[in-house]
């Protein structure tokens, strides 16, 4: 699972005194543990697909920030920033090209905007924008 990818990471950026990635890492390692206890109260399991979202939530979150300390020249914090948003952008799967959103979705008997939506969200969770299936969709 990604989660354990990034406690291992976690690990050796405190070896390493990398200060950055290792606030990165113990940063997604607390939202991987709220969220779990969330899943269970509901009576879920946690998934990779879960990990994902909270992993893009959180690379948002930081994108913000960086344009904050930017906004304030406070260049010691976007380089912070950007060292951590480097370092969560390598757990996350690589995202499907619009050629490939489109061969899939060719693939499919049933294109209506409903259908199209479910499959790529239940087969595809955390790989493709679902912007991008839904540009791609419009242009069929």
């Amino acid at each position: 699972m990604i989660i354990d990818e990034i406690k291992k990471a976690k690990l050796v950026a405190m070896k390493e005194h990398d200060e950055s990635k290792k606030t990165a890492y113990s940063i997604a390692v607390n939202k991987y543990m709220l969220a779990q206890i969330e899943l269970k109260a509901q009576g879920k399991e946690f998934a990779d697909a879960d990990m994902v979202q909270i992993l893009q939530k959180l690379l948002k979150e930081l994108a913000e920030e960086r344009e904050f300390y930017a906004k304030a020249n406070r260049a010691d914090g976007v380089k912070d920033l950007d060292a951590q948003i480097a370092a969560l952008n390598e757990f996350l799967p690589k995202m499907m090209s619009k050629e490939e959103i489109r061969a899939e979705m060719e693939k499919l008997e049933d294109k209506s905007i409903g259908s199209v939506m479910k499959h790529f969200k239940a087969n595809f969770a955390g790989k493709c924008d679902m912007r991008d299936v839904q540009e791609v969709l419009k242009s069929l």
